[in-house]
């Protein structure tokens, strides 16, 4: 800490008895002179201060206390440099991870298509139970003509209204692996591009392509 003198005409008010102790001083409201003590002189409470040893060098420098907006903002940035911490921590934490996953680039590829793989086949899958599903209804609808004017048969009607129910619940189905085909894709570009700035390494085979999602009819 820089060692300031107090002016020499401050010095010589200074009482002989406290030749040996320490001495408090702050600045007035206008900063135009300083408020010296034995103690802490009332005028600076709740301001800045310095404490001064008998030659008058500055031993501590004493910072005023802060206003509630001050601390407030300054638990405010605490709080904010606590989350990027735990963010830089967690990105860490991600990133090893990822290494321990995948020794080569071409592991990424290798694990994409197993991942869209399972996918397409869940897809072909509701496909075909969902062609089923229409043709099974509109079996029941060619049914329900013959009753355009009558009340429907409770069995007929129970029938028609599962296979409604189930032809709605498939193409749901489908949908939602569709999307999670997508998000599997936008997932491992993302691994990949990560994988590559962490390592530098770059693989020689083109990144997976995948294959045009099939579309399903109503």
């Amino acid at each position: 800490m820089a060692r300031r003198l107090l002016p020499l005409a401050l010095l010589l008010f200074l009482p002989a008895a406290h030749a040996s102790g320490e001495f408090y001083c702050c600045q007035d409201v206008g900063g135009s002179r300083s408020i010296c003590g034995d103690t802490l002189p009332e005028q600076c409470r709740g301001r800045a201060y310095r404490i001064l040893d008998s030659g008058g060098n500055v031993i501590k420098e004493i910072s005023a206390p802060l206003t509630p907006a001050q601390k407030a903002e300054q638990a405010a940035e605490k709080e904010r440099q606590k989350k990027l911490a735990e963010a830089a921590r967690e990105k860490r934490l991600v990133d090893q991870a990822l290494l321990d996953t995948y020794s080569t680039p071409e592991d990424i590829d290798i694990s994409q298509k197993k991942a869209e793989n399972d996918v397409d086949i869940a897809i072909r899958d509701a496909q075909e139970n969902l062609k089923e599903a229409q043709e099974k209804r509109q079996k029941l609808n060619d049914e329900a003509e013959f009753y355009q004017k009558k009340t429907l048969p409770s069995d007929l009607d129970k029938e028609l209204r599962a296979a409604n129910h189930q032809v709605r619940v498939l193409e749901e189905l489908i949908q939602v692996k569709q999307g999670e085909r997508t998000t599997i894709r936008n997932k491992y570009e993302a691994d990949r591009k990560r994988y590559f700035e962490l390592t530098g390494r770059r693989s020689g085979k083109p990144a997976v392509t995948p294959p045009a999602s099939s579309s399903t009819g109503r």
